[in-house]
């Protein structure tokens, strides 16, 4: 009977750690080790701040799941873009990556990122950012950051000039108005607003009006729209005329951001676009002058308000599992928004920026203004097909060639309209 009373006492101290409990070990935050020690390869983008960042995140989440730890890589922009399709080609792409909206159809048609529509971003992510964020109904990258594109203009000097500032969900009709009526307020040398030649700036346009796209199904169709292109860039070519943007010599010489040739912050242009993270920049050039107001809207909405930054998983990874619960908990754990800050922008959690908002600079909250301004009218974020960036750049010389009066409207339409269906026939027939 002593005998079987000391087995008894050994074999209830045998239980492994856990007091004999078979389910997986839970850390102090209440989640769940998903088993075996497991390592995942991570690789990123960005300056040398996100990178620090980024690793006192990885550490986190290591110390919360004991099990799994990183390999992490990270670079500059041109070195991920240099070195990501050859991990691609030999499907040895990271556990986890950052992905860029300009790149991410790209390598889903390619068949290397993971769909993560299963993961429940519910109050995590605004519903319409998700809807314009999936590819082909599905969703191929958890978003990070709250981006938007809009229009600063400079607050200052329409109060000196008696000009009212641009408003909310204002249409193009009224934008092209105003322009003009600002025109008739300002001194000579001093322009309203800027002239455009980017593909990008007609295509939020004609998206606005409810047509399509210039590019969409990866590529294989394409749609320029002659009439709203003839209107568009007709009401431009009318507003050189009459100098409510600047002669073409001087809009060549601008340089975003520069001190002394940013259009805006020189103080020759009223207004300029500007996105999420790129009026912090504008903002500390102009410190308190600058103000923000969401895209010109048409009857479909206009502009763009999501994230284009992500964090996606490979298609060919052996730690799917492992890998999406990381990327959800990314954007959700309070400690990493705290290590993470904005160095990936404004987070897309709103309860992680709330976290940090009362610590946050002027300029940061201005980035937050001009997403909240944007996000209800928001388009999706249109990105160049795989292909067409030869057309991109051409579309580009074609209409600064117009702007210099070197050719008409119509003969950059026609060279621009002909490459791009040629280059939409090619990849509809691979």
């Amino acid at each position: 009977m002593l005998m079987l009373a000391i087995m008894l006492v050994l074999s209830a101290c045998s239980g492994g750690g856990n007091g004999g409990n078979k389910e997986k070990n839970t850390d102090n935050k209440g989640n769940k080790d998903s088993g075996g020690a497991k390592t995942l390869s991570i690789m990123w983008w960005g300056p040398d701040a996100r990178h620090e960042a980024t690793k006192k995140a990885l550490d986190i989440y290591t110390q919360q799941n004991s099990n799994i730890t990183f390999k992490p890589e990270f670079m500059a922009w041109d070195a991920f873009w240099q070195k990501l399709p050859t991990l691609a080609a030999s499907k040895s792409i990271t556990d986890v990556l950052q992905m860029d909206a300009a790149y991410i159809h790209e390598y889903v048609s390619r068949g290397q990122l993971e769909d993560l529509s299963d993961l429940d971003l519910n109050g995590i992510v605004d519903p319409n950012v998700i809807d314009n964020l999936q590819i082909d109904g599905k969703l191929y990258g958890i978003p990070l950051s709250q981006n938007a594109q809009g229009i600063a203009f400079n607050k200052t000097e329409l109060d000196q000039y008696g000009i009212p500032h641009p408003h909310k969900d204002w249409t193009y009709d009224e934008f092209f108005q105003w322009a003009r009526d600002a025109r008739a307020k300002l001194p000579d040398g001093k322009y309203p607003i800027g002239d455009t030649t980017t593909w990008d700036s007609f295509n939020y346009y004609q998206t606005s009006m409810g047509k399509s796209p210039i590019m969409s199904d990866g590529g294989k169709t394409f749609t320029l729209d002659k009439d709203l292109f003839m209107t568009f860039y007709q009401t431009y070519e009318q507003f050189r005329k009459d100098k409510i943007v600047p002669p073409a010599e001087k809009a060549a010489a601008f340089l975003e951001n520069d001190p002394q040739a940013d259009p805006m912050a020189s103080g020759v242009v009223m207004t300029r676009g500007a996105t999420t993270g790129s009026v912090s920049a504008l903002e500390q050039l102009m410190p308190g002058k600058v103000g923000v107001v969401n895209m010109p809207v048409g009857p479909a909405g206009g502009g763009w308000a999501q994230s284009t930054i992500f964090l996606s998983v490979s298609a060919n990874s052996k730690n799917k599992d492992e890998a999406k619960r990381f990327v959800k908990w990314f954007i959700t754990d309070k400690e990493a928004g705290k290590a993470l800050g904005l160095t990936r922008g404004i987070p897309i959690n709103p309860d992680i920026y709330k976290e940090l908002e009362p610590n946050l600079e002027a300029k940061d909250k201005l980035g937050k203004e001009l997403y909240d301004l944007s996000v209800d009218k928001a388009l999706p974020f249109y990105s160049p097909a795989a292909g067409f960036s030869e057309w991109v750049d051409m579309y580009k010389k074609e209409m600064e060639a117009v702007t210099f009066g070197q050719q008409s409207i119509e003969a950059a339409y026609n060279k621009i309209d002909k490459m791009g269906k040629e280059l939409a026939a090619k990849a509809g027939s691979k």
